[in-house]
């Protein structure tokens, strides 16, 4: 550590670059060795102190005072599918409640009357077990509030018909699609119907329908059975037409989803690989597809208030930027929460929003920051990875624990400084995001 400096570490990227960085604030330089030797530019630290205070307050804020703007609806608690690894209990996805078109229509009224306040047009994302279970009652509601609202939904496409694309299209609405692997039998032995079976044809059909619309991105969660399928994942649906993917880890939130977990340095490995797949696409046919946990964490390192996915920031978005209504009304800080009665904020239909954030869950969660966890209040990349999650950690009997998959974070966040180094963000993150940036500093 250099004494005169408040902290800009140096660190080795690979045997081609050095990293000086600031983890209070997120100031870096990637710095490329001679024959091995590291040389500091005389101006980086010049140029460090005189940025320095203003993006100490600029992360702070964007940490402590970025408001409320996604809201995830829950419209029905059940499920026509068993995934292996599901965060929701399996006796509320069997035997939970749905909502009716008029408690529908109320939850988005109160929010409608929150938003009006604050003067932002918020995200409405149907999402938990399957929305479309209840298919006519949110087609209703978007039909009722596409002027107020932007809309997405995150489904298992098992009820997903031909003519709900146009739809879809139409409002343009937000679509997730859920699918795990490129080959039936893997992506089926995660994704199981409640008949048994599994999600893969219905999903891939879905995607052929939507081939080519730039709203679609596909969520893929991984786990041991498909770690090692990354990179076929990205080419199976970059021939699809599919614009962006998310490679997520499987949660640990509930029990059984622990034996899921894959080895981090096998993680970080093939979605390195699946990033590079992209990158090697997106050149040779000029049509990107994006990998979207790559392209938040470069985003959290040369733009770190512009990143969207609130996961990877102390605290995280949940009860901050984004909450989740319940079918039954009860507002929770995030999904992963479902299971568990204490950390509900207040029901909606009985209370406001406005009291939910206010309410001792909600700030208890916003209460677990980098700075109270052991290791990760030392770690270099402390406001790059965020330590996730707040509610995985709470179901494995430390909400202070330090995250679960900590080491391919490290891994995935080194190799997100080559990349920049190497001038290869173009590829990484979308093209309109890119066109978003502009340079706060520049050496």
């Amino acid at each position: 550590m250099a004494n005169n400096t408040r902290g800009l570490s140096f660190s080795d990227v690979d045997s081609d670059w050095k990293l000086a960085l600031d983890p209070e604030n997120v100031f870096w330089g990637v710095i490329p060795k001679d024959n091995g030797r590291f040389v500091l530019p005389d101006n980086l630290i010049d140029f460090y102190k005189k940025e320095r205070k203003h993006l100490d307050s600029e992360l702070f804020n964007f940490r402590f005072h970025e408001p409320l703007n996604c809201v995830y609806i829950d419209p029905t608690d059940r499920c026509n599918a068993n995934c292996l690894y599901c965060y929701i209990p399996s006796r509320i996805r069997k035997h939970g409640t749905q909502m009716t078109t008029e408690e529908l229509d109320t939850t988005l009224k109160k929010i409608e009357e929150y938003f009006k306040r604050v003067k932002k047009k918020p995200v409405i994302v149907f999402h938990a077990a399957e929305p479309l279970l209840v298919k006519d009652i949110i087609f209703g509601a978007i039909k009722k509030y596409h002027k107020k609202f932007l809309f997405g939904i995150q489904t298992n496409a098992l009820l997903l018909e031909k003519e709900d694309t146009d739809f879809i299209r139409k409002y343009r609405i937000g679509i997730g699609i859920s699918l795990d692997a490129d080959m039936k039998e893997i992506n089926n032995r995660s994704r199981i119907t409640t008949l048994g079976k599994g999600n893969y044809e219905k999903a891939v059909k879905a995607l052929n329908w939507f081939k080519g619309y730039e709203g679609l991105n596909v969520i893929c969660t991984v786990t041991k059975y498909n770690v090692d399928r990354l990179s076929m994942l990205v080419k199976f649906l970059h021939k699809k037409k599919v614009p962006l993917v998310l490679l997520n880890p499987v949660r640990l939130t509930q029990e059984r989803a622990v034996r899921l977990k894959p080895d981090d340095m096998a993680y970080s490995r093939n979605l390195i690989a699946a990033v590079d797949t992209a990158i090697e696409l997106s050149k040779k046919t000029k049509r990107q597809i994006v990998i979207g946990n790559m392209a938040n964490v470069v985003l959290a390192i040369i733009s770190p208030t512009a990143r969207r996915m609130m996961c990877d920031i102390s605290p995280c978005g949940g009860g901050r930027t984004f909450l989740t209504i319940t079918a039954n009304g009860d507002m929770v800080p995030c999904g992963e929460f479902i299971g568990f009665k204490e950390f509900s904020g207040g029901n909606i239909f009985k209370t406001s929003i406005e009291k939910a954030m206010n309410s001792m869950p909600f700030k208890k969660i916003r209460n677990r920051i980098v700075e109270k966890i052991d290791e990760c209040n030392t770690c270099d990349f402390r406001h790059i990875c965020g330590s996730p999650c707040p509610a995985e950690m709470y179901a494995r009997g430390n909400l202070y624990g330090k995250a679960k998959f900590c080491e391919f974070y490290k891994e995935i966040i080194r190799h997100a400084f080559k990349l920049i180094a190497e001038d290869k963000v173009k590829y990484i993150l979308r093209e309109d995001a890119i066109k978003q940036l502009e340079y706060e500093y520049k050496l």
